[in-house]
């Protein structure tokens, strides 16, 4: 049995108070008496947090389910919808019972980022409305078809008020000051902090606000009137869309938990959240409440403010009938447009353009497209059957649709195979080899992901028959890898070292060729395989000049390779390389002109928005100047360099940065890390630099890289430590 851990309160009070408003808005845009909102808040916060087999995962009203459920209520009524959300409880329960939870996640992420975005576009457009002083209509096409009529009696007084939220909003994480007062600001969470604001302003305005009634002991749910098929359809769609984001953000929590300190709390078990979101649907469902979801907005919130056991979740459920109870004449005060805003724009970020990208990169987009089109034009769950008509097409097409050439190339042939490889090409690809001459030199090309056993058994008996006939035959993919060989050995996943890629190795023609031709065969590799890709963003660039947003100052050591840790490529990033990743202050030897060059350069030419200055482990350069490996006088060029990094090793006499995430090591490592922050004080010191900064047209970050962990740490202004870069959590919400 867990035990309450003392950094669960506070967390709990952070999650609560981001809680609140958003319960409010999301009853406010499906249409539902606002205080459902904070019943469905309270239920999945106890409910779902004492049952539920996600612990650090925070249940409320369901972001996903707003068009679902402002759709119900305006065709069955309120109470009926309570009804369905009852009864779409008892289905959850009886799933979680049947444990297919984690059947759920082989949908295809297309299909659950449409549906998502598709959600978020419908909700986005319907608070609109709100905003300019109006109400939502039923459907996102009646939404966009009132737009025009709205915008022209456009309330002023409510489009301030959202205006100011917004503002709030955006702004409040970015506020500046390091000291007490500001990092106490900025615990605030900014979702509070811009409902309060818009409260304030609008004590003085007549504008709509929150009203919600004393409470009384809710009515009992109604079944709905109507075809049975559409009550079954209805509790579908809310069971399913339910179950998929409170599965689908639990996953991704899971990961945020365990590389999350001090959490407590045990391993995400799929089916008994699915229990435990059935269990608060019922419960939900019977008090008057919307349908409840497990959230990955209010879950990183909860884990982000340190949350330890399940009991933080319960607390934050406990804080909202408190609340509900004592303060609804606060609540009251609250302008609907401001809860608009704050729904919208929940609606506009799960409208992913990292996600629209994956799914494109990996030829997706229709799923996608059919799925976020099928969600805004006809319904959730209309949506989601069109995506998932769409993805059986898509690969069936992908599995039948094969493209076989042969052509002749010097020195031999080159048989291409384009698409899976199932025995319906079998046919074709015999035909392709009968074009091939006995004792001629081929290749076989392979581009495709799957080849069945008859493909196999024709590619490798033709590959045989050649040989023994005297011919020379490779089976290799796109990249020139024999298939014979490991995969492991040769895949560019993201790069190979030298030492194992053959394309670097000396072929028979150039054996005879000088030694170090490494550079050379890698090179030739890359105008192989990868120029025909970046060719036609090169030539972009080229016509266009570079627009870099983003100096990114590093040391020279080969195992910091800047674009593999930073993930970006042409025209990405202005990059400036030494020794020890130093930045002499002004007024240094002129032996230092070219980085200040480099950097005046970026500022005042480029317009960079960003300098990072990066250290990394195990730096020579550091090492140097720890063991003082020259006389105080020499003279060599290294030497002379190495005297800027004296402020460093000063820096660390009076106490350098420390980690969040572990330990430092080493005096190595706590120079390294004293390096990056001393480097961005000497960057300060120059004229173009503290003049872009202080318009507030720059920002200065640092970064250290751990090479044996492969780990990113990036430097935190207001506390003086550097925190660890972690995968980004799956937004779901």
């Amino acid at each position: 049995m867990q035990t309450l851990h003392r950094s669960d309160l506070s967390a709990s009070i952070t999650v609560f108070l981001i809680a609140v408003p958003l319960s409010l808005g999301i009853a406010l845009a499906t249409g539902a008496p606002l205080q459902s909102g904070l019943v469905a808040a309270a239920v999945g916060g106890i409910v779902a947090g004492l049952l539920g087999g996600a612990p650090l995962q925070v249940s409320g009203a369901a972001t996903s389910l707003v068009v679902v459920t402002a759709e119900l209520v305006q065709r069955y009524g309120w109470r009926s919808t309570c009804a369905i959300t009852v009864l779409a409880g008892l289905a959850q329960l009886a799933l979680s019972a049947l444990r297919v939870a984690r059947a759920a996640l082989a949908i295809s992420p297309a299909i659950v980022h449409g549906m998502l975005a598709g959600i978020g576009a419908s909700i986005a457009i319907g608070q609109l409305h709100v905003i300019l002083g109006g109400s939502a209509q039923s459907s996102a096409l009646a939404n966009v078809g009132a737009l025009p009529h709205q915008l022209a009696a456009t309330s002023p007084a409510t489009l301030g008020i959202g205006a100011l939220t917004a503002a709030v909003l955006v702004s409040w994480p970015r506020l500046p000051g390091r000291g007490r007062a500001g990092r106490a600001l900025r615990a605030v969470p900014a979702p509070l902090a811009a409902v309060a604001a818009a409260t304030a302003a609008g004590l003085a305005l007549t504008v709509p606000r929150v009203d919600l009634p004393s409470w009384s002991a809710p009515l009992l749910p109604r079944l709905p009137e109507g075809p049975v098929l559409g009550l079954l359809a209805a509790i579908v769609t809310v069971t399913l869309v339910a179950s998929m984001e409170s599965l689908l953000s639990a996953v991704a929590l899971d990961k945020l938990q365990a590389e999350q300190p001090g959490t407590r709390a045990g391993p995400v078990r799929l089916d008994r959240e699915l229990l435990g979101q059935g269990a608060s649907n019922v419960v939900s469902g019977l008090l008057g409440g919307l349908p409840v979801a497990g959230g990955a907005i209010r879950g990183t919130a909860n884990i982000r403010a340190g949350a330890a056991t399940r009991y933080a979740t319960v607390l934050h459920g406990v804080w909202v009938v408190l609340c509900a109870s004592l303060l609804a004449g606060v609540l009251d005060l609250i302008p609907l447009a401001a809860l608009a805003v704050l729904v919208l724009l929940v609606g506009v970020k799960m409208v992913s353009f990292a996600h629209i990208r994956h799914v494109r990169r990996h030829r997706e987009f229709p799923v996608y497209a059919a799925t976020i089109g099928g969600v805004v034009l006809l319904g959730v769950l209309q949506g989601v059957v069109a995506g998932i008509v769409v993805a059986v097409i898509t690969s069936l097409r992908r599995l039948t649709r094969t493209r076989i050439t042969v052509s002749q190339e010097a020195g031999g042939y080159r048989v291409r195979a384009r698409g899976q490889l199932t025995f319906l090409a079998v046919p074709r690809l015999t035909r392709a080899f009968a074009l091939v001459p006995d004792g001629a030199h081929a290749v076989v090309e392979l581009d495709g992901s799957f080849m069945d056993h008859a493909a196999y058994e024709a590619l490798q008996s033709w590959c045989n028959r050649h040989r023994a006939r005297g011919g020379w035959a490779m089976l290799g993919d796109r990249t020139g890898r024999t298939v014979s060989e490991p995969a492991s050995a040769h895949a560019c996943r993201p790069w190979t070292p030298w030492r194992n890629h053959h394309c670097t190795q000396p072929s028979a023609a150039t054996v005879t060729a000088p030694a170090g031709n490494q550079l050379l065969g890698g090179v030739s590799n890359f105008q192989r395989n990868t120029a025909p890709l970046v060719r036609d963003e090169l030539a972009r660039l080229a016509r266009e000049g570079q627009r870099p947003t983003q100096l990114f100052l590093t040391c020279a050591d080969s195992r910091l390779v800047t674009s593999m840790i930073t993930s970006s490529g042409p025209g990405d990033l202005f990059t400036v390389r030494n020794i020890g990743n130093l930045m002499p202050p002004p007024g240094s030897d002129g032996s230092c002109d070219s980085v200040a060059a480099a950097v005046e350069y970026a500022v005042d030419v480029l317009k960079v928005g960003s300098i990072t200055v990066c250290g990394h482990s195990g730096c020579g350069a550091m090492q140097a100047l720890l063991g003082s490996d020259h006389p105080p006088g020499a003279q060599t060029p290294l030497a002379r360099w190495l005297r800027h990094g004296q402020p460093s090793l000063e820096r660390l006499a009076r106490g350098g940065p420390g980690l969040t995430d572990r330990a430092v090591t080493d005096d190595l490592e706590r120079l390294s890390l004293a390096n990056v922050v001393q480097q961005l004080e000497h960057l300060l010191a120059h004229p173009c630099v503290a003049r872009r900064y202080a318009e507030g047209k720059l920002q200065l970050q640092g970064m250290y890289f751990h090479v044996a962990e492969a780990q990113a740490y990036v430097l935190d202004h207001a506390t003086g430590t550097f925190s660890a870069v972690h995968p980004e959590v799956l937004d779901a919400v």
